[in-house]
């Protein structure tokens, strides 16, 4: 039963990629950016507030770090998720957050002094070698004519993003609980997207857009949090971190039959490649040379 936490979160994180296209044509970046986060933000504040008020004492103490763990996980991840969508497929975007974990690993060598291992070795090389045929629409040598799309740059730089978002969350350990850390990300991540939305110049909420602000407000930014957390605790982050494997399988089922898109060779050669390269990096913990054996702890999405 308790498998069923990260696994229906991990499925309503991939429903949010193909949300993510589908507001491309129905809604500005910016303006969705802004409306999710105001919604979470609005939908939260009756239940989390007065614990925000009664510890806001302790709260003052980390309200920068706040601010840049809003910046990374709800302004440059959202955002930049939601501008890659007008030009890259569901499908891509869902196999490249499924980097997160591997990102995660690498950033954490840096920050958290994770010792190297044979599996983050292969992984991030396989990974590479994965993402290469990927983008490259299974011919690599395009690479070095035509370069790499802006909303390839920008999905990545977005995975990125959330990677070291899960990598400063476990850094700074912030002593405050989960639901009032993510409150106080949120309401710095609101204050932050306002500039942007008040430069758009249609940001009307309709019949047809509507439906994706609300799920993105609310399962992808509320629900499927909470689940995860719940997943972690009964299961530990390493174990939940497994089914964020899932998310491009559930993605590429999603996106072909919701959005019709084709499924190509290149998508499952690509994509199972770099697949392969983020297990090996969690599963393989022999270091790579010779150090004392250290465990790594996967830091992921809350």
């Amino acid at each position: 039963m308790n498998l069923l936490f990260p696994l229906f979160a991990v499925l309503i994180w991939s429903l949010n990629a193909v949300v993510s296209k589908a507001a491309a044509s129905a809604i500005d970046p910016a303006a969705i950016s802004f409306y999710r986060w105001l919604l979470a933000l609005l939908t939260l504040t009756p239940f989390v507030l007065p614990g925000v008020w009664r510890n806001r004492a302790e709260i003052k103490k980390y309200w920068w770090k706040f601010l840049v763990l809003g910046l990374l996980g709800m302004v440059l991840y959202q955002s930049l998720a939601y501008y890659a969508a007008h030009s890259v497929s569901a499908l891509f975007m869902g196999i490249i957050a499924s980097l997160i974990p591997l990102l995660t690993v690498l950033i954490s060598l840096v920050l958290l002094s994770v010792v190297p291992t044979v599996g983050i070795a292969a992984g991030s090389l396989l990974s590479l070698a994965g993402l290469v045929w990927l983008v490259s629409g299974g011919h690599p040598e395009k690479l070095l004519q035509q370069g790499i799309g802006v909303g390839e740059l920008m999905m990545f730089a977005a995975t990125a993003s959330y990677a070291l978002y899960g990598v400063l969350t476990k850094r700074w350990a912030i002593p405050v609980g989960n639901w009032q850390s993510l409150y106080m990300q949120i309401v710095f991540g609101v204050l932050m997207l306002i500039p942007n939305f008040l430069l758009v110049s249609d940001a009307e909420l309709t019949r047809q857009n509507m439906p994706l602000v609300l799920f993105a407000g609310i399962p992808a930014s509320i629900i499927a949090p909470f689940l995860w957390i719940k997943g972690v605790h009964h299961l530990g982050a390493n174990t939940a971190s497994i089914f964020m494997n899932l998310t491009p399988i559930f993605t590429a089922i999603i996106a072909v039959f919701f959005l019709h898109e084709h499924l190509q060779s290149y998508h499952l050669i690509g994509g199972g490649i770099t697949l392969v390269g983020v297990i090996l990096a969690q599963r393989l913990r022999k270091p790579l040379f010779g150090a004392r054996r250290s465990s790594i702890k996967e830091v992921t999405p809350e």
